[in-house]
């Protein structure tokens, strides 16, 4: 077990012994992804996080929310929390300048979404597995009735993760300033490992045990039925599938950090270089997953078509309000008789008796 005493860490680009032509390069290449990252992912995920949020709520209003979308619901607040705490790597290729109590608590709100997010797509496979094949168990069948009851506490599932991880960054040195990363440089090696276990294996595997559950289970309903289920099992599939190509960069990173301090090393440039990249690859898989939930989800798709139907109308109004009235007008003449044409229908029946 390494000392818990974390004083020694630092940054590489910081220090004196490397190559000034290595961090330069560095600082260019993460100050070019940063800002692709927030031109390009940042306002695409934050606008569909926002369209979708819109969408669920009026179907809450309505009383037409699934179970499904209850929990999709939940899990597009937690990515639209991360998105937001991503605003944190605009100071790159340089570091936030704050306390240890104030990175600690970036860090808690950061795990908090990070956990909940990842659990919550568990329960996601869980809800359609539960969809297709109803639970034996009484308890399990009345909470899943009760969506609300599975999320509060997959919520507190994460809470208590958040905790547990929160406590390997110490308690030394609050008032001091450092620089601040959303996972601290100075956290104890255990703050990594953790973290990979509680954050990403876990769940990773709990959702390849349901899937593959969904797949080897012959399932009892009709063909339409499960052809209809066809689409949110897509979208989970779509979800879990970027989650786990950015997602398993992001955490090997996580373990290879666990190792250097393991070993008392701070590393390279390379390596500091690669780990922001996977910290941006995380924070775009967020932005990709509202995306995917936006376009392929069914109740999603529908609105966003909706919105779109009805800002094509107001746009029409406002472009053409002279042509649209004179076709109604000529449509509803036409579709009229005129005076002269009954008076001659009139003497045509005459004549023809």
């Amino acid at each position: 077990m390494v000392s818990h005493n974390m004083s020694w860490v630092r940054y590489p680009s910081q220090g004196g012994d490397h190559n000034a032509e290595d961090v330069v390069h560095s600082d260019t290449v993460i100050a070019k992804l940063m800002h692709i990252y927030i031109a390009l992912f940042v306002l695409t995920g934050l606008l569909a996080g926002i369209i979708i949020l819109g969408i669920f709520i009026k179907n809450c209003m309505h009383h037409a929310l699934k179970e499904l979308d209850a929990v999709i619901f939940a899990h597009t607040v937690s990515n639209i929390a991360l998105i937001l705490l991503s605003f944190t790597v605009t100071a790159r290729p340089d570091y936030l300048r704050v306390s240890y109590f104030e990175c600690g608590t970036l860090s808690f709100f950061f795990n908090l979404s990070y956990f909940s997010s990842q659990y919550l797509r568990v329960l996601m496979v869980l809800s359609i597995f539960f969809s297709r094949h109803p639970p034996q168990n009484a308890l399990i069948s009345k909470a899943y009735r009760n969506v609300t009851v599975f999320i509060g506490l997959v919520l507190m599932c994460a809470l208590c993760a958040t905790l547990i991880v929160t406590a390997m960054l110490g308690a030394v040195n609050n008032h001091e300033v450092t620089d601040c990363q959303l996972d601290p440089l100075f956290a104890w090696p255990e703050y990594e490992i953790i973290k990979f276990t509680l954050g990403f294996c876990i769940p990773s595997l709990a959702k390849l045990f349901f899937f593959i559950r969904l797949l080897v289970k012959k399932t009892h309903t009709e063909i339409d039925h499960s052809r209809q289920s066809f689409t949110p099992y897509l979208t989970v599939f779509a979800i879990s599938i970027t989650m786990v190509i950015c997602r398993l960069f992001y955490n090997v990173m996580l373990l290879y950090r666990a190792l250097l301090k393991l070993h008392r090393s701070v590393g390279t440039v390379q390596t500091e270089l690669t780990t922001n990249i996977a910290e941006i690859m995380l924070f775009s898989e967020s932005c990709l997953s509202l995306l995917i939930i936006l376009f392929l989800h069914k109740t999603c798709r529908r609105g966003l078509l909706r919105i779109a139907n009805k800002i094509a109308k107001v746009c029409g109004r406002r472009d053409g309000t002279n042509t649209f009235e004179i076709r109604e007008f000529h449509t509803e003449v036409s579709s009229v008789p005129s005076e002269n044409e009954s008076h001659l229908n009139l003497d045509f029946r005459n004549t023809s008796n």
